[in-house]
């Protein structure tokens, strides 16, 4: 008896019928949603409610981490783009072309983390320009989240539906 044969029979190796992906998924949503632009959502809200060092610490860790988007950015942003471009597109024809359900998987979670990735880099922009205080930061950063929650929602909606789609049409191993 072949032990890999054995192991795949366990093991169910396609994306969308495997629990852990849709638990990787889960995961990625909620930890993206958690961190605004580095910074985790719940030191927001204790800047928001107790303000003083809370507040600092706030501006502080949101000055550090816009300086280091926009650092980067600006260090590397086209060779980043430019990979980014190429993995993106080598995963869509994997995915969509060559009909490869890894592929398909992957492009579904890695393209609205671009989008993220985009909105995040727009946001950093925003904040080194204006500069923003108290409750305008808390604005600024407030909304990042909604925007960022709202692509992930579509995002986790649009890769159920696929996901079902995908289940339905390749129907179990016999």
């Amino acid at each position: 008896m072949n032990w890999t044969a054995t192991l795949f029979e366990v093991i169910d190796m396609r994306s969308f019928s495997n629990l852990w992906f849709w638990i990787g998924l889960a995961v990625l949503w909620s930890t993206v949603s958690h961190w605004v632009l580095g910074v985790p959502y719940d030191m927001i809200q204790r800047a928001r409610k107790h303000g003083g060092e809370a507040e600092i610490d706030l501006q502080d860790l949101v000055r550090i981490n816009v300086n280091r988007l926009l650092y980067i950015g600006r260090v590397s942003g086209l060779v980043l783009l430019a990979l980014v471009a190429f993995i993106l597109t080598s995963l869509a024809i994997l995915a969509f072309y060559y009909d490869v359900e890894f592929a398909q998987a992957t492009f579904l979670l890695a393209f609205p983390m671009t989008l993220v990735g985009a909105l995040s880099l727009s946001t950093a922009t925003v904040i080194a320009r204006e500069q923003p205080q108290g409750d305008a930061l808390y604005a600024r950063l407030s909304k990042h989240r909604i925007i960022t929650q709202f692509i992930g929602m579509i995002s986790i909606f649009v890769t159920a539906m696929y996901g079902m789609y995908q289940n339905l049409d390749v129907g179990p191993y016999f």
